[in-house]
């Protein structure tokens, strides 16, 4: 039986994401009613997922360049100088909705997709990291969602041989329906064999490879612009479905061509597939592009024009080739076992055209197709303001409270997760999860480390999204220094609700605005990222939730000499060090929130200029050698820290604190920020460096036995604590 014949009007442009006036301003470009591909192409290419209308504005306030820049926004992935003629090249991007849908699929597929955007470019992708947020454990399909993300995560990288080093995890109940899954990918290019995606060379012709195109997939990012209802499952057809094997084929097939003088152009088939990947290359290089799709490798039968070009199949890619070489990759493909087609050529007509079964499609001018894609300046509204902190009546003891958020959703082991990555394929990993604060990568062949980490706390952004917004750039760039390396660049992925609302675009506007400061402070530019919006989900009162404000923030650094780094695991017979001021903020903190019960008050303060002195302290002490070991203080302050050092170590210590002038729950449990833990043989040393320095400093005990010995004389076992932290993972996932 044939499929029903669609009818193009306003009213299948609104199924297909465009507002009216979007649909009316296709009318007025193409001069008539488009054909269904023709209003595909533009349904897609104007998607909230690939045009960025309601944020491109304000993403143009983000610092973008660095003498280290060599490739900022605009290419697949970004690019900066690592020393030695060396680039690391990388990005992280959004798999949310489909992990929704189909949990190991979407993340897979994810995992797949920004490896994609990495060795396109040139790179051998080194290490992927992940940052993940599930609903409340407590939620009955949070389980199911965890295991089907962490199994589809590790079994893509696994399998396509790419450790997985890092990243980190929430757990909320805005997340219950709509979890947020951002992959990163870093890879390591030679500087003078970077590959760009502009198109050039009329006549060129436009090269297939990869897997072939099936019916997965389509309008995949127009499903990941729009709000989830209750029939979210209905929307399995467009969850891509991976395979990391083909991948890794592709990988070797691309990284082989790229040692010859083959490729013009080149370009990855990620959101929106065919479409995305020839618009943009033919649009950046200001010519036209043509393609006959009777020459598209297909896996399915009488697969249509609009099917093929709005397909997101995976592991595919799109080439212009030098047409002398065309035999030679032709060659390179077919030994991987790889299909190669040409479908097209460049043109100099300024337009897509195309073809199928001897009938134009399609005929789309490209320069409006990208010039005048909606970009719109939504209506903002401030967040409501916390609720002051209000009286802590607390009955519960110091030793009482640490155990309890050791085992807590934000703060508990992650071994359960780290477990099934392969964190050390490649032979190139310094440091596995949980021994450093940032991920380590020695580049092959060299010394040069690369330190990697993603970060972001929802609850400040929620609270505060400008101080949210600088405090995840802050942390990253901590997480980084606390290794000794020198953070260079950002990627983000910036996850919020319906834009539409005034309150949600309110969040937007104030974490870009805070990410800019903090950028631009600490000298920490933004090369690449992802937006995804609309991570909305109906509720059984049938009201639309949004997501906690989620502004991730994948960071990158390098040092020299990968040797002279710094882990977090305690060793016997060493003092401990505070390296800033400690105020003991309280408000929105997760011992309010465990203890209390209370998600009030505001979120610790960022003082940009102190993070950037006490950082710039901090590695410079690393170089000198003052300091073996770091951990810089974030989520449960100052003791929580101490345990995560202990138990990382197995090694435990003697706290002796003076009378601080504040209650003990804020001296112990305060998230004030630009602060770190170090462990160091020559205390006296440092601190008369900081002294010299103006760097608040204060000894706050010495390493050894199996416990942390309070000042009260109360003692916490590792053991306890260790049992404590592995409690909620073993819970959840009934292991």
């Amino acid at each position: 039986m044939s499929k029903p014949q669609l009818i193009v009007n306003e009213e299948l442009g609104k199924e297909f994401g465009l507002s009216k006036d979007e649909y009316a301003k296709v009318l007025t470009i193409m001069g008539k009613t488009p054909s269904l591909t023709e209003l595909g192409i533009f349904s897609v290419m104007w998607s909230e997922h690939c045009s960025y209308k309601s944020s491109r504005a304000w993403l143009s306030k983000l610092p973008t360049k660095a003498p280290w820049v060599i490739h900022g926004p605009g290419e697949n992935a970004g690019v900066v100088d690592i020393g030695q003629g060396l680039a690391a090249i990388f990005k992280m991007e959004s798999h949310n909705h489909p992990s929704f849908i189909e949990p190991y699929q979407g993340a897979a597929t994810g995992v797949g997709g920004i490896l994609r955007d990495v060795f396109t470019m040139g790179a051998r992708p080194v290490a992927n990291l992940n940052a993940l947020r599930f609903g409340s454990p407590d939620h009955p399909a949070t389980r199911h969602i965890v295991d089907g993300v962490v199994r589809g995560i590790g079994g893509y990288g696994n399998c396509v041989g790419v450790p997985t080093v890092g990243g980190e995890v929430n757990f909320h109940a805005s997340y219950n329906g709509n979890p947020l899954v951002n992959a990163m990918n870093v890879g390591v290019a030679r500087q003078d064999r970077i590959f760009l995606s502009a198109a050039a060379g009329i006549g060129n012709p436009v090269i297939y490879v990869g897997s072939k195109t099936g019916r997965d997939g389509i309008h995949g990012a127009t499903m990941a612009s729009a709000e989830f209802d209750e029939d979210a499952a209905s929307k399995r057809p467009t969850v891509q479905v991976g395979d990391p094997f083909v991948e890794k084929l592709l990988i070797e097939a691309c990284l082989e061509l790229m040692a010859t003088d083959a490729i013009v152009a080149i370009q990855d088939m990620g959101a929106a597939g065919l479409t995305s990947s020839a618009v943009e290359m033919a649009g950046k290089g200001d010519v036209g592009i043509e393609l006959n799709l009777d020459h598209v490798p297909q896996r399915e039968e009488q697969m249509t024009a609009y099917e093929m070009m709005l397909s997101e199949s995976q592991e595919r890619m799109l080439m212009v080739l030098r047409p002398d070489r065309t035999d030679l990759a032709k060659e390179i493909f077919e030994k991987w076992e790889l299909d190669f087609a040409i479908i097209g050529h460049l043109t100099d007509t300024g337009h897509i055209v195309i073809k199928h079964h001897d009938k134009i499609e399609a005929d789309i001018p490209l320069k409006p197709l990208a010039d005048e894609a909606p970009v719109y300046h939504r209506p903002t509204a401030p967040s409501p303001k916390p609720e002051p902190l209000g009286a802590l009546d607390v009955n519960v003891s110091i030793e009482q409270s640490l155990i309890k958020l050791l085992g807590c959703a934000d703060l508990a082991s992650r071994s359960w997760i780290w477990d099934q990555y392969d964190s050390t394929i490649g032979g190139q990993t310094v440091y596995r999860p949980g021994q450093a604060d940032a991920a380590i990568i020695r580049v092959d062949g060299t010394q040069i480390g690369l330190a990697l980490t993603t970060d972001c706390t929802p609850r400040y952004c929620a609270a505060d999204a400008y101080q949210g917004g600088a405090q995840a750039v802050a942390e990253a760039w901590r997480n980084i220094t606390a290794t000794g390396a020198k953070p260079l660049a950002v990627t983000d992925n910036l996850n919020f609700g319906n834009p539409e609302k005034p309150e949600v675009m309110g969040q937007i506007v104030a974490a870009i605005e805070g990410m800019r400061d903090a950028c631009n402070a600490l000298d920490f530019p933004v090369v690449s990222g992802n937006v995804s919006l609309y991570n909305e989900t109906r509720d059984a009162n049938g009201e639309n939730v949004s997501v906690l404000p989620t502004p991730a923030i994948g960071a990158l650094g390098v040092i020299d000499d990968v040797s002279k780094t710094v882990g977090n695991t305690l060793k016997a017979d060493y003092d401990l060090v505070v390296i800033g001021a400690t105020k003991g903020e309280l408000g929105q903190t997760l011992w309010l929130r465990e203890i209390l019960g209370k998600e009030t008050g505001n979120p610790p303060q960022v003082d940009l200029q102190a993070e950037r002195r006490n950082g710039d302290f901090v590695r410079e002490q690393i170089a000198n050698g003052l300091i073996n070991a770091c951990h810089d203080l974030s989520d449960g302050g100052l003791l929580v820290a101490i345990a995560e050092m202990a138990m990382a170590g197995n090694i435990g210590c003697t706290l002796d604190v003076p009378d601080v002038g504040m209650r003990p729950e804020a001296y112990w449990f305060g998230e004030d920020q630009a602060r770190y833990l170090i462990m160091t043989s020559k205390k006296d040393t440092l601190l008369q460096a900081a002294k010299e320095h103006n760097i608040p400093a204060r000894l706050v005990g010495c390493t050894g036995g199996d416990s942390i010995v309070m000042p009260s004389g109360a003692v916490i076992t590792i053991a306890r604590m260790r049992t404590a932290s592995k409690s909620f993972f073993e819970k959840l996932m009934k292991v």
